[in-house]
């Protein structure tokens, strides 16, 4: 019989790691936080006077890219500007396999969520990474985020409700918007059918020109679910 983790032992597993692995940060490289106090609070914050739909820096009205092109999303919101440690932290999860930066890179977007409470939010849906990327990486980044989140908000993440039906290009590739949308449009879609019974918060890594969160939640909007919400850990200005 499998021997039940009780959050001590998962604690005294984390210590052991610890001393055998002390977390350096993402950014300046030091012992003992994974992103640092210090780099974080140099890190440009994504603050208003924003766009309260897209989150581009403005007036604090919806601009003009949103007026002229709807978003399937209500709203998005983010807690840094993507540079400095946030960038540093995204491709560290992303890229190099830092899975353990997940926790303190949730904790900014939970706070995130304080400040910004989407109205009836009940389940949170990561953004699904095609399966070769997934299999490459070990694990896909958005979800890790919206395990954490989950941990520090309470909300349940429902698995399987949106799935990658092809595989595009990396967005980070991509040189301008209208590829980007191109890339993912109709890339996603519902995989099983789910009793959600509120909104959902699309959960990502980062926010570009918002083409894949676009696609997602079109995907989920087609099949029923709404209203969608977006949250990522850094958006790009």
């Amino acid at each position: 019989m499998p021997v039940a983790v009780t959050p001590l032992l998962a604690s005294a597993w984390r210590r052991g790691l610890d001393l055998l692995f002390p977390p350096r940060c993402a950014d300046c490289g030091g012992f003992g936080a994974f992103l640092c106090p210090d780099c974080l609070a140099a890190t440009p914050r994504a603050r208003p006077p924003r766009c309260p739909v897209c989150w581009m820096p403005g007036s604090g009205d919806v601009c003009e890219r949103c007026h002229r092109n709807s978003f399937a999303f209500e709203a998005a919101r983010c807690p840094f500007v993507y540079a400095g440690a946030a960038r540093e932290a995204v491709h560290a999860l992303k890229y190099r396999g830092v899975s353990a930066i997940a926790p303190v890179m949730a904790e900014a977007m939970a706070e995130c969520l304080v400040e910004w409470p989407p109205e009836r939010v009940s389940a949170l849906v990561p953004v699904p990474l095609a399966g070769r990327r997934r299999r490459s990486r070990g694990y896909n980044q958005s979800e890790a985020l919206a395990r954490e989140l989950s941990r520090l908000r309470g909300l349940p993440v429902v698995d399987g409700l949106l799935v990658r039906r092809k595989t595009a290009p990396p967005q980070a590739h991509a040189a301008d918007e209208a590829t980007r949308h191109a890339n993912v449009a109709d890339a996603f879609a519902v995989g099983r059918k789910a009793s959600v019974g509120g909104a959902i918060l699309l959960v990502d890594d980062v926010m570009t020109s918002g083409a894949t969160l676009d696609a997602s939640a079109r995907a989920l909007r087609a099949a029923g679910h709404e209203p969608v919400y977006a949250l990522t850990f850094a958006r790009e200005d």
